[in-house]
């Protein structure tokens, strides 16, 4: 039902993040993964917002079902919405818009960390960020190489599609 009424670069849209999604659940070097990807991908790429901003959120849900939940997830979640509202706003992909990505993952999912697991002082906020900065360099990579990897696909299978119609 859903499928039909989806138009033809919709359902692009929506093969790309589900194939991405399946991603989550392999082996992968940490936080090398595609949820920035998606979020900001969905943002701009989804007609209907409503569904850019569900999307990451259940992908979530459902992957933490076989990964486990953790006491960080709230934080994790809430950066996604945030990379929705960038996707969103800008509707547009760009550098600056996967760095801004990456950056906002990485603060507010290590603020999660130290709220929740390190004595509340300066000195173990910069530990808890500093110690992060390799989980960073890969978050980065991911974003990037997700993101870009997310728009080729989708110019490619819209030429494809204008050119049988």
């Amino acid at each position: 039902m859903l499928i039909k009424n989806l138009d033809k670069k919709q359902l692009i849209v929506c093969t790309i993040i589900l194939f991405a999604a399946l991603t989550r659940l392999l082996p992968h070097p940490p936080n090398f993964t595609p949820m920035t990807a998606i979020a900001l991908f969905g943002g701009v790429y989804f007609t209907r917002k409503l569904n850019a901003y569900l999307t990451p959120i259940l992908i979530m849900v459902l992957s933490d079902i076989f990964l486990g939940f953790y006491t960080i997830s709230i934080f994790v979640y809430l950066s996604y919405l945030i990379i929705v509202y960038i996707g969103v706003r800008s509707k547009k992909i760009s550098f600056l818009n996967i760095f801004s990505s990456s950056i906002i993952f990485f603060i507010l999912s290590n603020l999660g960390v130290w709220l929740i697991g390190y004595p509340k002082s300066w000195n173990s906020l910069v530990e808890c960020y500093v110690v992060a900065i390799p989980f960073f360099r890969n978050s980065i990579f991911g974003d990037f190489f997700f993101t870009i990897l997310f728009v080729a696909f989708y110019e490619i299978s819209k030429k494809a599609l204008i050119r049988k119609a």
